[in-house]
Parts: structure tokens; C-alpha cells; sequence
């Protein structure tokens, strides 16, 4: 879990909208993709490593993965939602 504190800072690195910690049905999701190797991060590498949660932008377009408490905040690591449907 993302303190509280954190996620108030944080924001996307490209367009410096909000991010909001991602619902456990979207990780689950995204983590069923990932088992069955059909995610890709926006740099189009297939996502290996299963996520602990994610913060989405605000917008709901991309998901930045956090692992082991710590977000990921890298455009390239970044998820792109549309395409994970």
C-alpha cells in the first residue's frame, strides 16, 4: 500500500496528471495478462513480473506498476489500459 503522503506528490512523469492507487479488480486483471504473457508496458516489452499494486493516471489510460511498495514511475514502464481490455 502507497502511503498516503506519497500518493499526494505523485503524478504521471509525461503529462503530471494525478495518480490514484489502481482498484484490486484492475490489478488482478492485469496480473492474469501477465501469467498468460499478453501484457506489454508502452515501450511494447511483454511484462514479466507480476504487480504488487498500480497507480493510475488520472485520465485512466496508463497504470504505473508498484512492486515490493515502490511505484514504478518510469513513461516506458508505464501500462497502456486501453490495450489490456
Amino acid at each position: 500500500m502507497i502511503d498516503s503522503q506519497l500518493l499526494e506528490i505523485l503524478c504521471c512523469p509525461e503529462t503530471h496528471q494525478p495518480v490514484l492507487a489502481a482498484e484490486k479488480s484492475v490489478i488482478d486483471r492485469l496480473n492474469a495478462g501477465i501469467a498468460a504473457g499478453s501484457i506489454r508496458n508502452r515501450a511494447g516489452q511483454t511484462v514479466t513480473e507480476q504487480l504488487d499494486g498500480g497507480l493510475m493516471r488520472q485520465d485512466g489510460k496508463f497504470l504505473y506498476p508498484v512492486r515490493q511498495e515502490i511505484p514504478i514511475m518510469l513513461i516506458d514502464e508505464a501500462i497502456p489500459l486501453a490495450l489490456q481490455a
